[in-house]
């Protein structure tokens, strides 16, 4: 091991300094594993971080990293669009291998930064973006490459997972376990991009990506949040045998399109999903050879991330080849079937005054419970454009539709 490969980190935040601490407490063992003779050389970040066993390596010009030849592989965990996409794109189009965590970039740019890539003979790795510390990337992409993937389903953000799972186990509201989430630092002060569910469609996009060969784009997928989620519903989802999470889902259709949605979903106590809890993660995979793969573990986290973007480090190190198995090619229109067309039975919650006059608008329905003036149930399967039409005639018939959860039948 007589060359030694120099690594850049960019941010040093909670994953970012995972990384560099794993990094160093574990060099001697990645070396082992790698073969490669290899050390941090920056870590960029704006702030200053005095007192650590490695406060000399901390920079604040990115063009030090950008121009300087020694470095081989650099760490992008700062999040957000920008600048962390100018700053990977130049570090790729100058013969640098990039590891990122972030979600958001590899959603949004990921098929331009592949390509990049491949055209410099350089890898462009994400491992941490999806799973957090569970593998899911390199199984999708490699493991289960022989396969034609069907369907995915997985509960992918684990501060929406640990207040529902609050909201289900201490029969606290929405409201209360979002703050308790906040106190233990699972959610950010401002918490919208995990309880809208932007997060979470996020990582299914890149997950179809792989899968489906084209490029999703976020801004086409239906996302939708646990917000109006009620103890209500909660109970409900008990009676009926089963619970509530948020659930994002992708699924190839015979004409092609992707029927992509993340939304909240009641979920049978017989599917794994069910007894999924707290911050952890779960992916349900059905290949048309494999049958069905669940991946599952702790999908956020410092030490956790920091594993995974650390795997794919030592891929980077150790390898000679641009890693054509992760790849997809861009998409300039559409690929994802009208959200308005998807179809899953549906679990409403109504109420009125007189709900006799469900009967002409559901006639076929699985009763959840009813009390006065309030009734739950399951619809056969329908299209959103169906319910909204039908939910316009109940309230002709002066019933409101107070909750509509789809139901995820796997």
């Amino acid at each position: 091991m007589k060359n030694v490969k120099k690594i850049a980190i960019m941010g040093h935040g909670v994953v970012g300094s995972g990384v560099a601490e794993i990094f160093l407490g574990n060099h001697q063992n990645i070396e082992n594993k790698t073969q490669v003779s290899s050390e941090i050389k920056y870590i960029l970040d704006l702030r200053d971080f005095p007192g650590l066993s490695y406060s000399d390596k901390f920079i604040k010009d990115f063009n030090l990293i950008a121009n300087d030849d020694e470095i081989s592989v650099v760490v992008e965990t700062m999040g957000g669009l920008n600048p962390a996409y100018t700053f990977v794109k130049t570090c790729l189009e100058k013969g640098k291998s990039v590891v990122t965590s972030n979600k958001e970039l590899v959603a949004e740019k990921g098929a331009e930064l592949l390509s990049i890539a491949r055209s410099k003979n350089v890898k462009f790795l994400f491992e941490a973006s999806v799973g957090g510390g569970i593998p899911i990337i390199r199984p999708l992409s490699q493991c289960l490459a022989a396969n034609n993937i069907l369907e995915i389903n997985g509960i992918l953000n684990g501060t929406t997972n640990y207040i529902l799972t609050c909201m289900i186990r201490d029969g606290v509201s929405f409201e209360d376990a979002l703050a308790q989430a906040q106190k233990l630092g699972y959610a950010e002060k401002d918490p919208s991009a995990d309880v809208l569910g932007l997060d979470a469609c996020r990582k299914i996009c890149i997950l179809a990506s792989i899968a489906f060969s084209k490029h999703v784009y976020p801004k086409y997928a239906h996302a939708e949040g646990i917000t109006k989620i009620t103890l209500k519903d909660v109970e409900y989802a008990k009676a009926w045998g089963g619970a509530i999470k948020l659930v994002a889902s992708a699924k190839l259709l015979e004409n092609g399109k992707v029927a992509l949605e993340t939304s909240p979903a009641f979920v049978s106590s017989e599917n794994p999903l069910s007894s999924v809890n707290d911050v952890f993660n779960a992916a349900f995979i059905k290949g048309d050879a494999v049958g069905d793969v669940m991946l599952y573990g702790r999908g956020a986290g410092k030490e956790p991330t920091a594993s995974a973007v650390l795997s794919d480090v030592i891929e980077a190190l150790n390898s000679t080849d641009s890693g054509l198995a992760l790849n997809w090619s861009d998409c300039d229109y559409d690929i994802t079937e009208p959200y308005e067309n998807l179809k899953n039975r549906m679990y409403l919650r109504v109420s009125g005054s007189d709900l006799c006059g469900l009967d002409k608008v559901f006639s076929e329905r699985e009763e959840v419970g009813a009390v006065c003036g309030e009734c739950a149930f399951i619809t056969p399967a329908i299209s959103y454009s169906e319910l909204a039409a039908k939910t316009e005639q109940l309230a002709a018939l002066g019933i409101s539709v107070d909750a509509a959860i789809r139901v995820l039948d796997i």
